[in-house]
């Protein structure tokens, strides 16, 4: 393994880092969520045309750059560094990747280049707050009960009347961009009891009888929204309902969207540690620096700890995406702990809404929602490495009557009598 970047992906880091640099602060951040679409359209125009950063992950031959998952993992660090508000998790870590593996020809052709060059974004609708369990994050359910079952809620499928379509009822609340993207892949239970499976179906923004509302959330730069389906028509993606392995693509996409999540993580709790150590160089109290006192200097080298080694973590899975879960739960974890004392060691001013500490903060709380918590992501990754199986039971030897007249038939002898010493 050859875990150095090359020199194409340190100039990628650095352009990117160049941009979102002049264009991507705090107040840049706070103005952008605040807009109708959730986040800059004209700097998302300019990250796809300038780096192709859409593209990423589409093959060459829909208009992609066709880069392996460590390039946009790399991307996701430098856009989680200033908390960039874009469709890009949405688009190019869930929709993208589920379309190449199971859409047709025809809708691979159709929907991969637009949304290589950016003039396309779409959503994933899951039914519920099952986001982490449908992509096999926080653990397996290859029957996808997690998209109504057959019972009341979710989002049920039937096929039209006239036999040539799909229509779908239900609701799907906590969908990331899914107030702004134009296309929604929309994941729905259909069969009944009988024949039961989720597949996934395209919905355009304008179908008659689908209602998008955004929702209020903790964390403003991940926008989500609420979608209502009152027999909506949609179009099954894939060639077939019976060839389609919905739950199988779901768990794919979810481990590469688990590396690219950890390392948008890392680059958050490493601005957020850097923002916390430039302002303790700069507070003095008692006539001095506050990052000279011994304890502060203790609490920012456990925090450089942690960051790095998820650092670490998030580089390997970006390398190999079957360990995302794991390198996951740890940047997390590592964001987690540096947001909450970054806004410890900023004093008063990290509480209030005027200071962007906080951001980090909800960052870190709002993607354990989404994608965690991170016990239950470290628990499904043991389990799927078998950490913790029960061990086989030993073969009992088989038992053979002994020998008349051996020495195993005659009874045991008893003890010899203690001997009684005069002390």
């Amino acid at each position: 393994m050859d875990a150095a970047f090359t020199a194409e992906q340190d100039e990628i880091r650095r352009t990117l880092r160049e941009i979102l640099g002049k264009r991507c602060g705090p107040d840049e951040v706070k103005a952008a969520v605040r807009t109708a679409a959730g986040y800059d359209r004209e700097l998302w125009q300019q990250l796809s045309r300038q780096l192709g950063l859409p593209g990423t992950a589409v093959a060459e031959e829909y208009g992609g750059v066709g880069c392996a998952p460590a390039d946009l993992a790399l991307a996701c660090e430098e856009t989680g560094r200033v908390l960039l508000p874009s469709p890009l998790l949405a688009t190019a870590a869930l929709c993208v990747p589920l379309i190449a593996a199971l859409g047709t020809a025809a809708q691979r052709s159709a929907l991969l280049p637009p949304l290589a060059s950016g003039g396309l974004t779409a959503a994933l609708a899951v039914p519920g707050p099952a986001l982490a369990t449908a992509l096999a994050l926080t653990g397996e359910d290859a029957a996808g009960r997690w998209s109504g079952g057959g019972r009341a809620g979710g989002v049920q499928a039937r096929v039209d009347a006239d036999g040539d379509g799909w229509r779908l009822y239900g609701e799907a609340a906590q969908v990331l961009d899914g107030h702004s993207a134009p296309l929604l892949l929309v994941a729905a239970h259909t069969g009944g009891f009988a024949r039961s499976r989720t597949l996934l179906f395209l919905v355009r923004e304008d179908a008659p009888g689908l209602v998008r509302s955004r929702q209020t959330v903790l964390d403003e730069t991940r926008p989500q929204a609420r979608i209502q389906l009152r027999d909506v028509p949609a179009e099954l993606l894939g060639e077939g309902e019976e060839g389609a392995d919905v739950p199988e693509a779901l768990a794919a996409t979810g481990r590469t969207a688990s590396a690219v999540l950890a390392a948008e993580a890392v680059g958050a709790a490493g601005q957020a540690l850097a923002r916390t150590v430039e302002y303790v160089r700069r507070r003095e109290q008692f006539g001095r620096a506050i990052g000279s006192f011994q304890a502060v200097k203790h609490r920012l080298a456990d925090l450089y700890v942690q960051v790095q080694a998820a650092r670490s973590a998030a580089y390997y899975a970006a390398w190999d995406p079957d360990q995302g879960g794991l390198a996951l739960a740890q940047a997390l974890e590592a964001l987690r702990l540096t947001a909450g004392e970054a806004i410890q060691l900023h004093g008063g001013i990290g509480f209030t809404w005027e200071h962007d500490a906080h951001l980090y903060f909800k960052r870190a709380a709002s993607d354990e929602l989404l994608f965690g918590p991170v016990h239950r992501l470290r628990a499904h990754a043991a389990d799927r490495a078998g950490l913790f199986a029960p061990a086989p039971a030993p073969v009992p030897a088989a038992a053979t009557p002994p020998a008349p007249g051996s020495s195993a038939a005659a009874p045991a002898a008893s003890p010899p009598p203690q001997e009684k010493v005069a002390v």
